[in-house]
């Protein structure tokens, strides 16, 4: 099964996929400007930008057409800060992979990190999970804690985060790969 990896920032998840030796055969941005898709001179890469488009669910449904042209079976959001319309999510169904920074259903949307210190929680983590039409509600597939520690900050815990993401996400990655 192949993979199409969305990005809209630095691409430090998908060097981790990368870097694990997953099958990456495209990568997509809603960002022409994203460092990541600097990592990956030797793929199709393209850019999806909001504003060229006439809605969302036009953009979602081009960059899906264009995944699906790579041959991209499973997609991999990978600091992708975007949320998915029906439009690209019916494309391909139950197999659209999202890591989020913290212990789902607990502190979802783009946000996560600074809302968790805020609300002083003990215990952080990663979730990686299915993508559905909710924000972060769709069914998980692994989770891992991250302690919160004293004086941490939302660049120090987002830290340790990645950390754990960067190695959480490609084994999500490869039990899905497994499993089908």
């Amino acid at each position: 099964m192949t993979i199409g990896v969305l990005v809209s920032g630095t691409g430090t998840n998908l060097q981790a996929l990368l870097d694990a030796g997953l099958p990456v055969r495209a990568v997509a941005s809603n960002r022409r400007d994203a460092p990541a898709l600097e990592r990956v001179p030797h793929l199709p890469t393209a850019a999806f930008e909001l504003d060229d488009y006439g809605s969302r669910a036009e953009r979602d449904a081009a960059m899906a057409a264009w995944l699906e042209a790579q041959g991209v079976e499973l997609v991999v959001l990978a600091g992708y800060m975007h949320i998915l319309t029906p439009a690209f999510l019916e494309r391909f169904p139950e197999r659209v992979l999202n890591v989020h920074p913290s212990l789902l259903p607990d502190f979802p949307g783009a946000h996560a990190v600074a809302d968790q210190l805020a609300a002083g929680v003990a215990q952080s983590g990663v979730t990686v999970h299915i993508v559905d039409d909710g924000v972060d509600t769709g069914p998980i597939v692994l989770q891992e804690r991250v302690p919160v520690l004293d004086g941490d900050t939302v660049e120090t815990l987002h830290a340790r985060i990645k950390d754990v993401e960067h190695r959480l996400l490609p084994a999500a990655v490869e039990e899905l790969l497994c499993a089908r």
